[in-house]
């Protein structure tokens, strides 16, 4: 048995995002449905409840664009960067659908595609999966409040602030073209990166192994895609990616893609090496490459979200950060 999981009846009908300022100013802005344009706090008065109220929107907008009532979702699948899940939890405490938080830290968005195409395909019923990421409230939890000003590393990233929900149906009642057609799960890597400030090195091992496993196994090349796009890896760990790769014999180059590479102008946005967190694949998936897919200018995508699974606690006590990468299969059909 292989670790491809067929995905027979999983349609991506209807997908929003939601972003804060320096998002909707860089090069994707066009593309997203929502956004902040003061001070990022979408009206509320703490960072964490700004997140919270990101996924409300997020999700209530997606829901809109699929012509749904409460009723007919049946279930969401929802996470987060904040501990326990708080933004989902709060954010999501107002719709009256099951719930089920997971946690899959920057690869969240493909977790949660993932897992609602196979409930989805199997159950034959409709899923949200719904995601976020703060800027401020992550770097509140994991680094610096913002008003200390500490310095950037040139390997750190901007954690996003945004928020993507995707609603996945068995059928394609909207006619929508963008169908989940198989998905695997990642495996924990642990390249030994102890450097909160290089997300990109600890994650790209991870995102190398699920990659080399698919093309493997599905006895595909890079070259049969459109695109090979990763979550989060940013400059630093997008050029780790494409060197382990090669070593492995497969050369994506050509390829490769990251969100946290398209998602700001990093010269000029001064982003150092890119974007990162929940909302970084979540709103560039959601809205840039769905809206390729639909448009008929790309036809087949790997999105390999990936994630460094480590929290403030481990840091503190010197732990390294293993990584992970969950890949989605999506076409137009």
């Amino acid at each position: 048995m292989g670790d491809i999981i067929k995905t027979d009846s999983a349609y991506i009908t209807a997908s929003s995002s939601v972003v804060g300022s320096l998002e909707k100013a860089g090069p994707l802005g066009e593309y997203f449905d929502i956004w902040d344009e003061k001070d990022d706090t979408f009206g509320k008065d703490s960072w964490e409840k700004s997140e919270s109220e990101m996924q409300r929107l997020a999700l209530k907008c997606s829901m809109e664009k699929a012509v749904l009532s409460e009723g007919e979702l049946d279930v969401i699948f929802a996470g987060d960067l904040i501990n326990q899940c708080i933004s989902s939890g709060y954010g999501l405490v107002d719709f009256d659908v099951p719930f089920l938080g997971i946690y899959g830290a920057c690869s969240t968005c493909a977790e949660g595609l993932l897992l609602s195409s196979v409930f989805s395909s199997y159950t034959k019923k409709r899923c949200a999966a719904v995601t976020s990421s703060h800027n401020c409230s992550a770097e509140r939890q994991f680094r610096f409040p913002v008003e200390y000003g500490s310095q950037r590393t040139p390997t750190s990233q901007w954690t996003v602030t945004g928020a993507a929900s995707f609603i996945v149906s068995p059928k394609n009642d909207r006619g929508e073209r963008v169908k989940i057609v198989d998905v695997m799960a990642g495996k924990s890597i642990d390249a030994g990166i102890t450097d909160v400030n290089n997300m990109g090195a600890a994650m790209a091992p991870a995102a190398a192994d699920t990659i080399q496993r698919y093309l493997t196994e599905s006895k595909r090349d890079a070259e049969s895609f459109d695109c090979i796009v990763t979550g989060d890896l940013g400059l630093e760990g997008s050029s780790i990616l494409l060197e382990i790769m090669k070593k492995k014999g497969f050369d994506i180059s050509s390829k490769h893609r990251d969100c946290g590479v398209e998602i700001y102008d990093i010269e000029k946005q001064d982003m150092h090496a890119g974007g990162s967190g929940c909302g970084c694949s979540g709103v560039t998936v959601a809205s840039y490459f769905t809206d390729k897919l639909k448009k008929g200018e790309m036809s087949d995508i790997l999105f390999v979200g990936t994630g460094a699974l480590m929290n403030a606690m481990s840091l503190q006590q010197g732990n390294s950060i293993p990584g992970i990468g969950h890949l989605v299969h999506m076409v137009r059909e």
